[in-house]
């Protein structure tokens, strides 16, 4: 498709995307919805892994589509050393490079955070690992399972009789991207307020902001989701444990399931929420209670509570629960599958799909982009590239002339 007109808060903004598969190709395609200009490195044969991951059209991942959208697809050989000279001059002119190799491998290159820093003080370098940059785990290789599980995510999800279960996506990989995009721009704001872009030069006509290396640990990235996980343990000796689908320590808030065999939540845990519930389903004695008044005093009686919402909906079919219940003002909604997205008012509503086409015309939804910004918002200019669709306008703009670029072409470089 064509690429769309516009900006974008981050318009100006060069990231060189050094990486594979989620993390970091997250974190960059995000900077790249909002106007950054973003180019990928990746292998000549194949490229990133992604391209071949879970449902392919025309054998490509439908997940490319949507996770390299607006990124530059530039092929480099990383094992030669005109590959890494390449890659040093990008690095080098990039405002913020993203990288999730394990440690050690940008260094074997020269194109560790300490080589550009020296060259470029202005350097701002994400770096997403399993273990980060230091310690005793930090040269072993981590994927968003081991960080979930290390992270404590696995631990406390799933039912108390049954081993630990995963959330159906990649969550720690998404979550570590998350906090590489917010560690990029906060470390962009730094870079601007204490100086700005470098300039290119050395020696005294150098001027640039200090630039820095923003660390994320995948088993970090989790562990700073666990709520009060750490002082409940500290303080009290809790270990919070798995409680299926409920909320644990904040009652009710539990997954139950209709007369017709579909499943709702239910957070009817603030206390006017919990008196409006019970009346609601007929159980008057408990929205009396004036034990049950507090959360405090409604977690004793958590089994108690639940098997009575249980028991209501078990008499009902889903649509008169959700009926009644929203009429009750209480927080309730169905457990959507992407069939049920697809046709919701709400994501109707909120544009929360994009109409777009393939090279050969064919239509194809994405997921909007979020957030939603009111001036500024982020935007779709292409879908993922095609590998190394950008090897001619990169070497180019690096000042490779058409016979080099052939040559390169000939040697494998890219």
């Amino acid at each position: 498709m064509n690429a769309k007109t516009g900006t974008g808060p981050l318009a100006g903004i060069k990231v060189l995307e050094l990486g594979t598969l989620i993390a970091g190709p997250f974190c960059a395609r995000m900077l790249a919805e909002f106007g950054a200009e973003v180019i990928k490195v990746e292998a000549p044969e194949g490229g990133d892994p992604l391209r071949q991951w879970r449902v392919l059209k025309d054998g490509t991942s439908l997940w490319w589509s949507v996770q390299a959208r607006n990124k530059k697809s530039i092929t480099l050989n990383m094992k030669s050393a005109q590959g890494q000279a390449i890659a040093r001059k990008l690095a080098l002119d990039a405002d913020i490079i993203i990288e999730n190799y394990r440690p050690g491998v940008l260094e074997k290159w020269r194109l560790g955070y300490a080589d550009l820093q020296a060259i470029n003080p202005a350097t701002i370098m994400v770096r997403l690992s399993g273990y980060g940059q230091s310690g005793p785990m930090k040269d072993m290789p981590g994927f968003g399972a081991i960080g979930e599980s290390m992270g404590g995510l696995r631990y406390v999800s799933g039912h108390a009789d049954r081993p630990p279960v995963r959330v159906g996506i990649s969550i720690g990989d998404s979550v570590a991207a998350l906090h590489g995009v917010i560690g990029a721009m906060m470390a962009l704001r730094h870079r601007d307020v204490s100086g700005g872009r470098w300039n290119g030069k050395g020696g005294a006509e150098c001027v640039a902001g200090q630039g820095q290396m923003v660390d994320v640990a995948l088993y970090e990235s989790v562990f700073n989701l666990m709520e009060s996980l750490v002082p409940e343990f500290d303080q009290a000796g809790v270990v919070r444990e798995r409680t299926g689908g409920a909320l644990p320590g904040i009652v009710p808030s539990n997954t139950y399931t209709t007369g017709d065999g579909e499943n709702i939540v239910i957070a009817g845990n603030g206390d006017a929420i919990f008196h409006r519930l019970m009346l609601a389903i007929g159980r008057a004695d408990l929205a009396h209670d004036t034990q049950l008044t507090r959360n405090d005093g409604r977690v004793p009686r958590t089994a108690e509570i639940d098997a009575a919402i249980l028991s209501w909906c078990a008499t009902q079919d889903i649509d008169t629960a959700l009926q009644l219940l929203k009429a009750a003002d209480v927080p309730v909604g169905k457990i959507y599958s992407v069939r049920d997205m697809m046709s919701d008012p709400q994501f109707l509503a909120r544009q929360m799909f994009e109409q777009h086409a393939f090279a050969d015309g064919t239509p194809v939804k994405l997921p909007a982009i979020s957030p939603k910004l009111s001036v500024t918002p982020g935007q779709t200019r292409w879908l993922g590239p095609e590998l190394g669709q950008h090897n001619q306008e990169v070497l180019r703009g690096l000042g490779y002339s058409e016979a080099e670029i052939a040559q390169m072409e000939q040697d494998k470089v890219i």
